[in-house]
């Protein structure tokens, strides 16, 4: 095997890399007491996108804040999900839930813009959202908060998924053996 050759796949994957639109949300560090004293670890909140309905989100964590930045950036990119888009917004309005956070998501006019605060307004830019409304209620944790963006995302469905699912349960109904 050539030099060239065993260069190739490690170039497309760097390369595929650097399309990723990465959020870091927030970095928290976190003492542990044991017998001998403090031990110091640091958790990364990391949201990656495509910019085009793909987002993923994941807590990296590590005994270094540039060790858990990388792996909740790693980890994100492999947890990514589709998001259903119509346009440059969402299809409907939907409500997201985690723990104590709920966030109010509203589909926008083109020109709008992302109004969000700042763990929403994260996943919305790496996701491809241009234009939406939202509302975040209840608890403000960051991570509970992406967590419920991300869940009301998930449950978007665009019309033509609906009218198919439809068209499928009528099919069935229709069949008679």
């Amino acid at each position: 095997m050539t030099r060239g050759e065993s260069q190739r796949p490690r170039a497309r994957a760097e390369q595929e890399a650097n399309q990723f639109l990465e959020k870091l949300i927030s970095i928290n560090r976190v003492a542990k007491v044991h017998k001998g004293g403090k031990r110091l670890s640091f958790d990364a909140l990391a949201v990656v996108g495509d910019g085009k309905g793909r987002v993923g989100m994941a807590l990296g964590k590590a005994n270094e804040a540039a060790d858990a930045i990388r792996k909740g950036f790693t980890q994100a990119q492999r947890s990514m999900v589709s998001i259903s888009l119509k346009g440059t917004t969402i299809p409907h309005e939907v409500t997201g839930r985690f723990d104590a956070s709920k966030v109010l998501l509203k589909p926008a006019s083109p020109g709008t813009g992302i109004i969000a605060g700042g763990p929403v307004r994260a996943v919305c830019e790496a996701c491809g959202i241009r234009d939406i409304l939202s509302k975040s209620l209840g608890s403000s944790n960051a991570l509970n908060l992406v967590k419920a963006t991300l869940n009301g995302l998930l449950c978007l469905q665009t019309s033509e998924a609906i009218q198919q699912r439809r068209r499928m349960v009528v099919e069935i109904a229709d069949f008679n053996p």
